[in-house]
């Protein structure tokens, strides 16, 4: 484990998100993963911070909804059944974790863990939250939301960011 920049990463990290990362989450005993495609990685309020959406329908809706943070693992090996598993089957009805053999590794800052796997690690405290308002948003984007399931954004501050190996 070697601690990176966000920023030197960041370029490396979304090429591979928009394939599919792991976004996971712990409050208390619940804990789930999921596969996120978007997300944004930045500077605000002077710090650095990744945003992910996570739509109200999902299971890691409510789970996040009651956490602090979140961590976000980037696979930089091939973990294409496993992204596309976790992002079509929902923690409701499935243990990810025990019909994938997916272990999990303590974040070193936040209380949510990362999926253990060579990749790039960001963990992240929530610093804010939005809800989407549809009235703000541009009509060619609401073919996106034929369910009007709209997306929370979250802000999660990285507090820590490392690449296993």
């Amino acid at each position: 484990m070697r601690n990176v920049d966000y920023m030197a990463v960041a370029e490396k990290a979304m090429k591979q998100i928009k394939k599919g990362a792991f976004l996971t989450v712990k409050a208390g005993e619940d804990l789930n993963t999921m596969t996120i495609g978007w997300a944004t990685i930045g500077f605000v309020w002077r710090q650095p911070i990744l945003m992910v959406a996570i739509r109200d329908s999902r299971h890691t809706f409510g789970i996040i909804e009651k956490a602090a943070d979140f961590t976000v693992s980037v696979p930089l090996t091939d973990m294409h059944d496993a992204v596309m598993f976790c992002g079509t089957k929902s923690g409701r009805d499935v243990d990810k974790f025990k019909e994938l053999n997916l272990k999990t590794a303590d974040g070193r800052q936040v209380a949510s863990p990362i999926i253990d796997t060579p990749g790039i690690h960001f963990e992240c405290k929530i610093a804010y939250k939005a809800a989407m308002d549809p009235v703000h948003l541009i009509a060619e984007y609401e073919k996106l939301y034929p369910e009007k399931d709209y997306h929370t954004l979250y802000f999660g501050e990285i507090r820590e960011c490392y690449e296993t190996g």
